[in-house]
C-alpha cells in the first residue's frame, strides 16, 4: 500500500492521477499547506524540503518500505514500478524523460511564478509580471510547436511527461493564458481531461 502526502496543488495532482492511471492501491494524508502543515516534525520526517508531495511505499524495492519526495522522482518510480507510462526502448524513454525534466525545470516553475505574481502576490509589481507572462506564452508555444507534430509530448503513447504538465496547464487562466492561443495544446488538454483516471486524481485530496 503506498500512502500519499499531498494537497491541492500542480505537484500534488501529478501524483494523485498517476496513481489513478496505473490502478495502484493507496491512501490519502492531507496536508494543508494553507495551515502550514508540511513544516510539521512528522512531514519533516518524509521530506526535508517540506513540500508536498511525498509517498511511502510499504512494498518497496526489496520488500522494504520507501519514502520518497519530489514530484518527477516519484513519478519514474511508478512507472517503473508497474512497468507503465515510461518507455522500456531507450530512445523512447530518455524523449520522455527529457519531457518530464522540461516540465520540472521550465513549466513548473515558470508559470508558478507567472500565476503567483498575477494571483496571490500581495503587491502588484510590474516587472514581474511582465517577466513571467512573457515567458509562460513562450513556454505555452514550446509546447503548442511540440504537441503540433504528435498526439502526445515524448514517444508514441501516454506518458509520466505528459501527466507532469497536464496539472500545470489546468491553471493556464491563472497565468494569463487563453488556450485558444495555442490550438495544438488546447486540444492535448482537453483529450486528458477527459481521462476518467484523470478526473479522479484532481479530486484528491477530497
Amino acid at each position: 500500500m503506498i500512502t500519499l502526502h499531498t494537497w491541492s496543488t500542480p505537484n500534488g495532482y501529478k501524483i494523485s492521477i498517476a496513481l489513478e492511471e496505473l490502478g495502484l492501491d493507496y491512501t490519502v494524508r492531507a496536508v494543508d499547506i494553507t495551515r502550514g502543515e508540511q513544516f510539521s516534525p512528522e512531514f519533516l520526517a518524509l521530506n526535508p524540503n517540506h513540500k508536498i508531495p511525498a509517498i511511502v511505499d510499504a512494498d518497496g524495492p526489496g520488500g522494504a518500505p520507501l519514502t520518497l519526495f519530489e514530484s518527477g522522482a516519484i513519478l519514474i518510480y511508478l512507472a517503473e514500478k508497474t512497468g507503465r507510462l515510461l518507455a522500456t526502448a531507450p530512445r523512447e524513454r530518455l524523449e520522455t524523460l527529457q519531457w518530464l525534466m522540461f516540465q520540472m525545470g521550465s513549466i513548473g516553475p515558470m508559470l508558478g511564478q507567472a500565476h503567483h505574481f498575477l494571483r496571490f502576490a500581495p503587491d502588484i509589481v510590474p516587472y514581474a509580471i511582465e517577466r513571467y507572462s512573457k515567458e509562460a506564452a513562450r513556454l505555452y508555444k514550446v509546447l503548442d510547436t511540440r504537441l503540433g507534430r504528435r498526439d502526445w509530448l515524448a514517444g508514441s503513447a501516454y506518458s509520466i511527461a505528459d501527466i507532469a504538465t497536464f496539472p500545470w496547464i489546468a491553471r493556464h487562466e491563472w497565468q494569463g493564458i487563453d488556450l485558444a492561443r495555442f490550438p495544438n495544446v488546447k486540444r492535448w488538454f482537453d483529450t486528458i481531461a477527459a481521462r476518467p483516471a484523470v478526473q479522479r486524481g484532481l479530486a484528491v485530496p477530497r
